[in-house]
């Protein structure tokens, strides 16, 4: 049987909207005592009614205060390994968001089931003071996904995106490249752009243009393409373009775009979250060396 303080506590954090019950049912039936893994409250619904059937929010581990925190689980149900990055809003007791939380899971295996603690930069147990909602669930094959600023690929080079600008329905994301391996990388035109939607299956009926001149001109992906040699530590940028503009029909979104640097480069997948209205176009410019102190995710084309 629990101790009357554990039971106190627990209807304490129930009653306040923060994370319930202390002690868990193990498999055998048996109350975990305080120190073990505590349950949580269920998470908020998704506003717009969505469901994510391989992330959830789960308990995190009681403190020597019996305290309780809170976490996340992410199974793989793919067929290959598949690297994940997760968004959470922290809603405090009055519906409240009070921040968000971007996580990024690595090479998570077929069949595998990963937990970690969902905590804020302020340290362990920092997030248990609020309820977590699962806003964005984004997921690439392992062997093709953005490696940031961790180990350097085999290919020798990062790409990634940035948040992009939005004004008036018009989109401008850059695409950027890396060089951190140990010999130059040569490019020349433009990268190769396969559109992907929300379970990653091919998008259609999107024109890719050489150029962004057709979307709008002035944001840098209308110059001619010409080669461009990079050294250990450079990198080149190069600028998607689209309006969301939506008139007669579906709109069509593409989250993930596979980038293919240069024939014969193997594709890696991004995540600058194309929403095209019914326009049915996409700009791309060519690859632009970024200037000397801009670093590699710095600035691309006719920014400022």
């Amino acid at each position: 049987m629990r101790p009357a303080t554990a039971l106190a506590l627990c209807a304490a954090l129930a009653s306040t909207a923060l994370l319930s019950g202390c002690g868990k049912e193990t498999a055998a039936g048996a109350s975990a005592s305080p120190g073990a893994t505590c349950a949580s409250l269920a998470p908020l619904p998704d506003p717009a009614g969505r469901t994510w059937d391989n992330v959830k929010v789960v308990s995190g581990k009681c403190g020597p205060s019996g305290a309780p925190s809170t976490g996340y689980e992410v199974t793989n149900t793919d067929q290959e390994p598949l690297t994940f990055t997760l968004t959470f809003a922290l809603v405090n007791g009055f519906g409240e968001a009070m921040d968000t939380i971007t996580r990024t899971v690595e090479a998570v295996k077929p069949g595998q089931t990963v937990r970690r603690p969902l905590d804020t930069e302020d340290g362990p147990g920092s997030a248990r003071a609020y309820r977590a909602r699962i806003m964005k669930v984004r997921a690439v094959p392992a062997d093709g996904a953005p490696t940031g600023d961790g180990a350097c690929p085999p290919s020798g080079v990062r790409i990634t995106n940035d948040r992009g600008d939005a004004a008036m329905g018009l989109r401008v994301v850059g695409i950027h490249l890396a060089n951190c391996g140990t010999a130059d990388y040569e490019l020349n035109g433009y990268p190769a752009l396969r559109l992907l939607g929300e379970d990653r299956e091919p998008v259609t009926g999107v024109k890719v243009l050489h150029g962004t001149t057709a979307i709008s001109t002035g944001i840098g992906g209308d110059a001619a393409p010409r080669p461009v040699t990079l050294r250990p530590g450079e990198s080149a940028s190069a600028t998607l373009a689209w309006r969301n503009t939506t008139t007669d029909g579906d709109p069509v979104d593409a989250p993930y775009v596979e980038v293919t640097a240069k024939p014969g480069a193997g594709p890696v997948t991004v995540t600058p979250e194309l929403d095209l209205g019914t326009t049915g176009r996409l700009g791309v410019g060519p690859w632009t060396k970024t200037p000397a102190g801009a670093g590699a995710g710095g600035e691309r084309p006719g920014q400022e």
